[in-house]
């Protein structure tokens, strides 16, 4: 097989990143015609459809490892530029489209502890990309080829890839004060729960549910859910007094110190336990990615 064109394959991953043709040729700077033009080119090479023109676009499974294949050049071109930079200081500076180092990390997680594990790796210029999901369903985003790792729930490596654990995250229920003292006098019990409105990131977060579940030995649970799609964001809503939500100690924990918000189920916690899953891959950015939030996790996870 001849070997694919980088203007293509780049072309590729601007449509799917950007979520669609016109977004593409914005960032690849040239026409939505020729956007279209390189597509159709990496397809008939292949000899199948790469992206289903659908309202979202979906990518299929080859064009899923050609995008898997993309991030493995950006990776090689990053490790190019960290290695020539000791021989060559001013190529150093500035970072194209074509060179992100993209990673995908469950929100909590960059509310409370995974950017000071990155911030190193930023101030000497790797080019990442944060993409936030929940972190049950981070590792997708790993499986369909379009990040070169992810912090995740999932305990099972993917094939090729490595795993490292990473430690838990530990989980609390949380209230402003004086919602607390007007609607849980008495903290959160089996039987009022189902009363009360939580607060969670979004409709995939199950985590309020989880630790109400764990919390009272339930089978089934069903609550009244608010949604705040940021971790900080619900501890603002939750000072603000919409109800309960069910957060990170360690995002919670000087609120709690100061007063500002109460433990409504005190002795409870729900443990989470993450891992970090990367392309099992010989790259010195992929090892101190790597290095970087395992020691990071060792410092605030356990």
């Amino acid at each position: 097989m001849n070997p694919f064109d980088p203007e293509a394959l780049e072309c590729l991953a601007a449509i799917v990143e950007e979520g669609g043709f016109e977004r593409a040729a914005r960032r690849l700077h040239i026409t939505q015609s020729a956007v279209s033009q390189r597509l159709r080119g990496l397809e008939a090479q292949v000899g199948t459809v790469l992206v289903v023109r659908s309202r979202p676009l979906k990518v299929t499974p080859a064009g899923q490892l050609l995008l898997k294949h993309t991030q493995q050049l950006r990776l090689l071109r990053a490790d190019l530029e960290r290695d020539l930079r000791e021989f060559a200081p001013r190529l150093g500076g500035g970072s194209r489209e074509d060179e992100r180092i993209s990673i995908a990390i469950n929100a909590d997680s960059i509310a409370s502890w995974a950017l000071d594990a990155l911030g190193d790796l930023a101030r000497r210029g790797v080019p990442l990309e944060v993409i936030t999901d929940d972190q049950d369903f981070t590792h997708e985003w790993l499986r369909s080829g379009q990040v070169l790792g992810c912090v995740t729930t999932q305990h099972q490596p993917l094939r090729g890839c490595k795993l490292v654990t990473l430690g838990a995250m530990h989980y609390v229920a949380v209230a402003s004060p004086a919602w607390a003292a007007e609607h849980l006098p008495d903290g959160l019990t089996p039987y009022n729960f189902r009363h009360f409105p939580f607060v969670a990131f979004n409709r995939k977060d199950d985590m309020q549910t989880e630790f109400v579940s764990q919390c009272f030995g339930l089978k089934q649970v069903s609550l009244t859910q608010l949604y705040v799609p940021s971790s900080e964001g619900q501890v603002r809503a939750i000072r603000a007094g919409w109800g309960i939500a069910v957060v990170p100690e360690q995002i919670a924990r000087e609120d709690l110190r100061s007063g500002a918000l109460v433990n409504v189920a005190p002795g409870h916690q729900l443990s989470i336990q993450l891992f970090w899953h990367c392309w099992n891959l010989q790259s010195d950015v992929l090892e101190a990615l790597t290095d970087a939030l395992t020691q990071a996790a060792e410092r605030h996870l356990n």
